[in-house]
């Protein structure tokens, strides 16, 4: 058998020491290897975000899974808000997500606190755009939607940092499945009251399929007043 007690009997050699004396430099994040992202603990989901004649209506499903096939929890509330009047979805890794909405509210509560007003949607979604290009946030996909006084918007958010606007969008394990009934149901100036149907069956339907979503919906109603998030069964909704 091989013997592999180190050697302290002789100084180390130069090949030995493998890390840059010049490395991190300042405000770079460490190397991330395959293994550390297999380690990382992420949930299949379906998240949508609509844009309505009122506001934004965001649904999710309320399921936590490993990996898509052991249900962790049954109970998971999958959006928040993080500004007087807009809200984010948690998609992704568990943790990169539920840090990324620590850190964005934190944001705007600065921004408020600095200059007496609420930060608009655009200045939220490049900031966001921001955290997720270049913070610490694993394979994070949420969907932000907020009303400001330039109007009602919805936007998704890659895990590059990549911002997309647009009247209405899925992110998650079931987007193929939901937005084919998002897409066929969807209106032009639907009301809140609209959208959350719309919503609802398209995450149903997604429920259906994907083994990684399911077990209820969590609906946020944005409007000019505020964010009003409850969670419901799916036969209370449609």
């Amino acid at each position: 058998m091989r013997d592999t007690t180190p050697d302290f009997s002789r100084p180390p050699t130069a090949d030995e020491f493998q890390t840059d004396p010049y490395e991190p430099e300042v405000g770079s994040l460490p190397q991330q290897s395959g293994q550390d992202e297999e380690k990382v603990n992420k949930t299949g989901t379906t998240t949508i975000g609509i844009s309505t004649s009122e506001g934004v209506v965001i649904a999710t499903d309320m399921r936590a899974s490993l990996g898509g096939r052991f249900v962790s929890n049954k109970n998971v509330q999958k959006v928040e808000q993080i500004h007087p009047n807009a809200a984010l979805t948690l998609v992704g890794s568990v943790g990169g997500a539920q840090s990324f909405i620590r850190s964005l509210r934190a944001e705007v509560n600065l921004y408020e606190a600095r200059r007496g007003e609420d930060m608009s949607m655009q200045a939220l979604s490049t900031l966001a755009g921001n955290f997720a290009r270049g913070g610490p946030f694993f394979a994070i996909n949420p969907i932000l939607g907020g009303v400001d006084d330039d109007g009602h918007h919805v936007y998704s958010i890659d895990p590059a940092g990549g911002v997309m606007k647009d009247d209405y969008t899925v992110t998650g394990s079931g987007l193929t499945v939901a937005y084919g009934t998002l897409e066929d149901r969807y209106e032009d100036d639907m009301t809140n009251e609209e959208a959350r149907e719309v919503a609802a069956a398209s995450i149903k339907a997604a429920a259906e399929r994907d083994t990684g979503s399911g077990n209820g919906i969590f609906l946020a109603d944005v409007t000019s007043e505020g964010v009003d998030i409850q969670g419901y069964d799916f036969g209370d909704l449609l």
